[in-house]
């Protein structure tokens, strides 16, 4: 048996006994589905070259990077933006020979980077659909774009794969992710898949034009009434990892799906919530750190979920 087949063994296999992510659910994904609503195949609900990620990741002239959103999620976030397609499970089937289609098509468009958004319940897939998109020209960097909900197993495999990691570092305190996405473990797992993240991707690398080569993002969203713990997970990024990791701050937390069940996440952010956590960065000495300003909270930044592009073209 050569080094391919034993891959797509290995593949089918983490699908028959599924423990891709920290519940480890251990269900045949090819007859039923676990916690995160997944199958076999993975499906999509959007393919598009999205303007409004970090600018280190959509390229100099702001062309878009190219994402691939993916249908379910790991996490239950009650105020998630995208409940149609993590929690609803909208989206469209795709082989992995489709999927390696996707990629190549999201390159012909001139997309900066590959954006795979929320892509853990379907590495087997991805991993395959890389593999025949390289063999047909493939050489975007590809960009890992999680809730860090991770098994440390599952980002090494990762590796060689994946050039950028923009994992979320949600929550600090169990409460908090206890209650809002139902994985009181939350902070322990997600900060030892970010690290691991780290030690594959290292220090941030930037081409000339300020385009990220390689690296780690870590994303985190500023919630009503959490400014504190909002600052304790700037403490952990900036002890950890110092100025080697680039930290991207964000004040457009919109109460959406059900966060009006929770006591207190049925508002927007105030402007002094988020200006108090961009200052504790100031004062911690962090410097590779976006800011988000003006009206973000809006949501008319949330992605219209269509399946546009999933569909082969009709000229192809």
């Amino acid at each position: 048996m050569n080094s391919t087949s034993v891959k797509d063994l290995q593949e089918l296999q983490a699908l028959q006994d599924c423990r891709l992510c920290p519940r480890h659910c251990g269900v045949d994904r090819t007859q039923k589905t676990g916690f995160c609503g997944a199958g076999a195949k993975a499906r999509i609900a959007l393919v598009s070259l999205h303007k409004w990620e970090e600018p280190c990741l959509t390229g100099s002239d702001g062309r878009g990077a190219g994402t691939v959103f993916f249908s379910y999620c790991n996490l239950r976030c009650c105020f998630c933006q995208n409940h149609e397609i993590s929690h609803e499970g909208f989206g469209y089937e795709v082989t992995d020979e489709r999927l390696a289609e996707i990629f190549l098509e999201q390159q012909a468009r001139g997309a900066a980077t590959l954006d795979l958004v929320t892509p853990t319940h379907y590495v087997p897939e991805i991993l395959h659909a890389l593999k025949l998109a390289k063999a047909k020209g493939f050489h975007l960097p590809v960009v890992y774009n999680s809730g860090a909900y991770e098994t440390e197993e599952t980002i090494e495999a990762l590796r060689g794969s994946v050039a950028i990691f923009l994992p979320d570092l949600k929550y600090a305190d169990e409460e908090s992710a206890r209650e809002y996405s139902l994985a009181p473990d939350y902070f322990a797992v997600a900060t030892k898949a970010i690290k691991r993240m780290y030690d594959i991707a290292g220090p941030l690398q930037f081409a000339e034009d300020g385009q990220l080569q390689k690296g780690v993002i870590i994303r985190h969203l500023v919630l009503p009434n959490h400014r504190y713990e909002s600052m304790k997970v700037l403490d952990w990024i900036h002890e950890t990892f110092g100025d080697q990791v680039q930290i991207s701050l964000m004040n457009q937390y919109t109460p959406m799906y059900k966060a009006k069940e929770h006591k207190g996440m049925n508002r927007r952010l105030t402007t002094f919530e988020y200006q108090s956590v961009v200052d504790h960065a100031i004062d911690l000495g962090i410097t590779r750190c976006y800011v988000q300003q003006g009206r973000t909270a809006d949501t008319k930044f949330v992605p219209h979920f269509d399946g546009t592009g999933v569909e082969r073209p009709k000229n192809a």
